[in-house]
């Protein structure tokens, strides 16, 4: 082994998420419409049947998929089946910041795009209804945010002896922000929430 042989390595590289093949990537389309002559905001209340977060407000979109070329084709082709629309209704797509969550190791790409048909019929397996709020809605509208910590829990399998203080090392406590929405009846939190809040900054110079 040489300085040669490890820069040859090097040299040629092309940096990526640590440990991404670990990792599942999904695309999220934040789907805008005309309405009444306004431009509205589209969201999802997932299928009560569905086992994962069942019931809770979304945006369209899914798992990145062998056949998918990227993952804005994710967002367009997830969106065009949960929604029931021919991909074709789905045009001006660009992309909006993405997200890494370390610790349900995801990779989060979301879209923003516009919907040119009102003949939307959601596939019922995935969704319970839709709703839509008019961009203008958010203008003046600041979301509540309230902080939420996460706290390391003790594994007795943890080798604490091999780490300098032990049981007592300072592990530090993850702390995220949390953002709710709330328009009639919905709440929109989570993801779908910390999405929209980028969105609306960029759209309205909140940055």
């Amino acid at each position: 082994m040489d300085l040669t042989h490890i820069f040859s390595k090097m040299e040629n590289r092309r940096a990526k998420v640590l440990g991404k093949e670990h990792f599942q990537t999904y695309g999220i389309l934040v789907p805008l419409l005309i309405k009444n002559n306004e431009i509205h905001i589209l969201f999802e209340v997932r299928s009560e049947e569905l086992r994962s977060q069942p019931g809770e407000i979304c945006f369209p979109g899914g798992r990145f998929e062998k056949n998918d070329q990227t993952v804005k084709e994710t967002a367009i082709r997830e969106t065009a089946e949960e929604l029931r629309i021919n991909q074709k209704h789905i045009t001006q797509v660009y992309p909006l910041d993405y997200l890494i969550q370390s610790m349900e190791r995801r990779m989060i790409f979301p879209f923003v795009g516009l919907i040119h048909t009102d003949k939307i019929s959601p596939n019922p397996a995935e969704v319970k209804e839709i709703f839509t709020v008019p961009l203008e809605y958010f203008r003046q509208m600041e979301p509540e945010i309230y902080p939420l910590k996460f706290q390391i829990a003790q594994n007795e399998q943890f080798p604490f002896h091999l780490i300098p203080g032990g049981k007592n090392y300072p592990f530090r406590t993850r702390a995220i922000k949390e953002y709710f929405y709330m328009y009639e009846n919905y709440c929109i939190w989570g993801l779908t929430a910390k999405i929209l809040n980028h969105f609306l900054s960029i759209v309205f110079d909140k940055n």
